[in-house]
């Protein structure tokens, strides 16, 4: 049942984006959009997080499998699961998120480059992935049943966004 709530919700939010992607003038965009929500790595996280079983420790109600937390004995990997970890499903949520903004260009985050020896660099987004990721966060909105919240969202987050001069002022002319 977790499984198609997740379905349910990530389905309605591309709808959305697809919407917003059309309206923007990249209908293939909306159509291509968070496709890696569907492998593996983000799928089991992401349904755990936001419908499966809220765990306190990975110790509680999990078999320790090596260094692998195996919920319920499901069989079902979610990710390296430390002693130290305070909530288990934050830790592969975590995980899956990172690789979700890796694999994604429309997120900001994937334009910013951490170096080893000195602070990050944030790069430039091209036009496109700036439309994407507009019309994600229009998109999100939807879906999650707030309607277009996009400048209240973006007024809360965006002194956290590392983003070019470019990019942010392309942003606040939308938004």
């Amino acid at each position: 049942m977790k499984h198609l709530k997740y379905l349910s919700y990530v389905l309605r939010h591309k709808w959305f984006v697809f919407l917003e992607c059309c309206k923007l003038g990249i209908p293939i965009t909306g159509l291509l959009h968070d496709m890696s929500k569907f492998l593996p790595s983000e799928w089991f996280p992401y349904v755990e997080t936001f419908y499966g079983i809220k765990v306190k420790n990975c110790y509680d109600c999990a078999r320790v499998i090596g260094n692998q937390c195996d919920v319920n004995g499901s069989g079902i990997d979610l990710g390296y699961c430390a002693p130290s970890c305070k909530d288990f499903s934050s830790q592969a949520y975590s995980v899956a998120w990172l690789k979700h903004q890796h694999r994604n260009p429309h997120h900001w985050q994937y334009w910013v480059l951490t170096q080893d020896d000195d602070l990050p660099i944030v790069l430039e987004m091209p036009l496109r992935y700036r439309k994407e990721m507009l019309a994600d966060w229009r998109g999100a909105g939807q879906a999650q049943g707030f309607g277009d919240n996009t400048k209240t969202w973006y007024g809360t987050h965006k002194n956290k966004m590392s983003l070019q001069v470019e990019t942010r002022g392309w942003i606040e002319k939308r938004i």
